[in-house]
């Protein structure tokens, strides 16, 4: 199994603070955000090694980053040679850059990049096993704003998802969907049908809007917090939280 870290986005939303920074790089209580993810990441036995697939703006960070990093597994750092938001590949634009590059023919979990969450993902990855389908991390949301941000999915009673809508006006239902999935090595390969038949390449949740009308693709639901980290307000909200000023 590969990781995949999605971190190729601009992150307009957090200017000034990203003018110059990748937003997984921005620290939560002294440590930058995509740490977290490769520390529990790494403690899979069966990830080989972990891709951080970025953009030429701000690959050199990740560069320098990666010297510092000892997480007991590979870690590489994969340019998607974009400049800015508007030659940019969209995250299932980037996963399938980085199925090509590396000819990944095997289960991957990908994470996006500004995910900040406290469930244990070793839980998600023993989930994924005992299926032997494709997974995705599911949490109740009762907020309607905050649910139109995410792909919102009903479910049956063993958890298969049965609706999905990605970033629906109206959502129907509580469940929200986060960046965090993993696929079996015959999912990788539908990536490219995905984007062939002129699919938005764009935010992750399209591809399990499409893919659950393809094959099983099951939730699985975490009580741990999840944030993504999209404003400044939502750092500092976290950064609170984590240093014991909420």
């Amino acid at each position: 199994m590969k990781g995949i870290v999605l971190a190729a986005g601009y992150a307009t939303r957090l200017y000034p603070l990203t003018l110059d920074r990748p937003k997984a790089l921005l620290e939560i209580a002294g440590k930058p955000i995509i740490d977290y993810i490769v520390e529990q990441m790494a403690r899979i036995e069966r990830i080989s090694e972990i891709i951080v697939v970025t953009n030429h703006k701000f690959a050199a960070h990740f560069t320098q980053w990666q010297a510092g990093v000892d997480c007991g597994k590979p870690v590489r750092v994969l340019d998607d040679k974009t400049t800015s938001e508007e030659t940019r590949l969209g995250a299932i634009g980037d996963i399938q850059f980085t199925i090509d590059t590396f000819g990944i023919n095997e289960d991957v979990l990908i994470i996006a990049g500004d995910n900040f969450f406290t469930f244990d993902l070793g839980g998600f990855a023993r989930y994924y096993d005992s299926l032997g389908k494709d997974c995705v991390v599911a949490k109740e949301l009762d907020d309607t704003e905050q649910l139109r941000a995410f792909a919102v999915a009903t479910l049956d009673a063993d958890g298969r998802i049965q609706h999905l809508v990605e970033k629906p006006e109206q959502p129907q239902g509580s469940t929200a969907i986060f960046a965090a999935y993993i696929y079996t090595r015959e999912t990788v390969a539908r990536f490219a049908l995905y984007l062939a038949q002129g699919n938005k390449p764009d935010a992750p949740g399209y591809f399990v809007q499409w893919l659950y009308t393809q094959a099983e693709v099951y939730a699985y639901r975490v009580d741990g917090e999840i944030y993504d980290i999209g404003t400044k307000q939502a750092l500092d909200h976290v950064n609170a939280i984590m240093t014991g000023r909420a």
